[in-house]
Parts: C-alpha cells; sequence; structure tokens
C-alpha cells in the first residue's frame, strides 16, 4: 500500500502557477514573485503612471526607474503646508521675544501674511498655537492681540518653575555623573554668545535649550513639556519693555556656566541658590 501511494505521488505532479497575464485567475501578481496583488495607486494619493504599471500585456515594466522598496508618503501639498505653518510659527515666536510685536497691538492674519510672504491660513494655524500658549489672544473679526504681560505674571510663573525645576536640579546633582555635565557646556557657551551679541530672540532659544537639557536628564518627559511651556511664556515681553540691557544678558548666561560648575561639584547649596536666583532675578 505504501509503495504504491509513493508511485501515485511521483506521478502526481504540481500544477503550473498561473500566468500574471492569464485574466482567468484573477488580478495579475507582482512580477517579482511576492504572490501578492500588485498595488495600482494609495487610495488619496494623485500619482503618475509608472512605466510597465497599467500598460498593454507583454510591455517591459522599467523596474530600475521605480525601486520596489521607494517610500509612499503623503503627497507633497500636506508636506509643503506643514514646513510653512512651522516656519511661520517660529518666526512669530522670534518677533515676539523680539519685541516687533508689540504687547496690546492687534495683528491680523492677512497683515501678517503679507509680510512672510505666504497665504492667511499658516499665519491663522499659527497664531491659534500661540494663543494656546498665552502668547496672543483672539479678537473676533479683528485678529490677534499680543498679550500684555505684567511683572506679577512674570513673578508668578518664576516662582512655579523654581517649584518644579529646583528639587529636580537637586536630585540630579546628586546622581548624574561629572562627565555628563560637562557636555552640556556648549549649551551654556551658546547662551554667552547670544548675550554677547545682545541677540535676544537667538538668546531665548539657547536658554530654552539648556534648561530642557539639565531637565531631560530626569527622564521625565510630561516634567519637560510643563516646565519648557512655562518657560516659554515667561520670556514674552512685559507692557512696554524697556529697551534690552546688555548686562541683563550677560548676567544670564553667566548663571548657566557658573550652574554647571555647582552641579559636577555636587553642591547642593550653590545649585538651590542659583537656580531660584536664575528664575526670580531674571529680566528678560
Amino acid at each position: 500500500m505504501e509503495q504504491g501511494a509513493a508511485r501515485e505521488r511521483t506521478t502526481d505532479t504540481p500544477s503550473a502557477p498561473p500566468s500574471p497575464a492569464d485574466p482567468a485567475h484573477g488580478e495579475p501578481t507582482d512580477p517579482a514573485g511576492s504572490g501578492g496583488p500588485r498595488a495600482t495607486r494609495v487610495p488619496g494619493q494623485v500619482r503618475s503612471p509608472e512605466p510597465g504599471r497599467g500598460a498593454a500585456p507583454g510591455a517591459p515594466c522599467a523596474r530600475d526607474e521605480h525601486p520596489r522598496d521607494e517610500p509612499v508618503g503623503p503627497g507633497p501639498r500636506p508636506v509643503r503646508r506643514h514646513s510653512v505653518r512651522g516656519q511661520v510659527l517660529e518666526a512669530l515666536r522670534t518677533a515676539l521675544v523680539g519685541g516687533e510685536l508689540v504687547p496690546g497691538e492687534v495683528y491680523s492674519a492677512p497683515a501678517l501674511a503679507e509680510r512672510f510672504g505666504v497665504s492667511a491660513t499658516p499665519v491663522r494655524e499659527a497664531m491659534q498655537r500661540l494663543a494656546v500658549e498665552g502668547a496672543v489672544e483672539v479678537v473676533p473679526n479683528r485678529g490677534f492681540r499680543v498679550t500684555e504681560r505684567t511683572p506679577r505674571e512674570l513673578a508668578e510663573l518664576a516662582e512655579i518653575r523654581a517649584l518644579i525645576e529646583v528639587p529636580v536640579m537637586l536630585r540630579l546633582a546628586r546622581t548624574v555623573p561629572a562627565a555628563r555635565w560637562a557636555e552640556l557646556r556648549p549649551l551654556a557657551e551658546a547662551t554667552a554668545t547670544a548675550a554677547a551679541r545682545g541677540d535676544r530672540a537667538h538668546y531665548a532659544e539657547a536658554d530654552r535649550a539648556f534648561h530642557r537639557a539639565v531637565l531631560s536628564l530626569a527622564g521625565n518627559r510630561q516634567l519637560l513639556a510643563v516646565a519648557d511651556d512655562l518657560h516659554r511664556r515667561s520670556q514674552w515681553p512685559l507692557i512696554s519693555a524697556p529697551a534690552l540691557r546688555h548686562g541683563v544678558l550677560v548676567a544670564d548666561a553667566a548663571e548657566h556656566t557658573a550652574l554647571l560648575d555647582a552641579l559636577i561639584a555636587q553642591d547642593l547649596t550653590v545649585v538651590r541658590a542659583l537656580v531660584r536666583e536664575h528664575f526670580t532675578g531674571s529680566e528678560c
């Protein structure tokens, strides 16, 4: 019986695979041999027909021109729009910190769009984001008013930042090795460079980057997001902000280097004093 079954199996040859051009076997298969149906178009994506796809049976497929591992991403319009919105947002933040957008003044999205050479839509989207951050407020049928920060509001923000960051930095001072703190010196030097130039906008960027790097060592993403939001809010200009004082920025930047020295030395008393002074004594 087993020998007979063996003879039957040897004479039972498998049927040939269906030809990709044979319409009787349904949708054409992938010519590379994957066995799955050949993709024609991603839903919602407008693409020009590729050579060899959708052509008459027997036409050559120019596979070298369109590699199979080429990633299929979103269309160019959403990518460009997102990029423009991000660029406008950063430009508006720079104008706010630098005092180009005056506290209490109302700015319309079309006017700002003309200034940046873009449509009004990404400007409105960026302004809505700034409204969430507390930098501007919506004025119906007019545009956006730059928030008027008072000294009291900035003092309250500084107090909250100290309550959050001082305990974290004291804990990090006990646990983070000196070599890791030394790696942050270039960030402290970047704040000093911007301060020496009197560049308030770039100093604000470098200042946030330094504090983010320090707090990131705690490994708490929620802490990082909250602290960065408070930090950004504290950088918006005061009502009738005075002319930039060069000495204030230079002294503020010097505290970053002093803080790193104290963290490396694990001098908790100096760390506590420096962080509190950095928040409550800063006027920029």
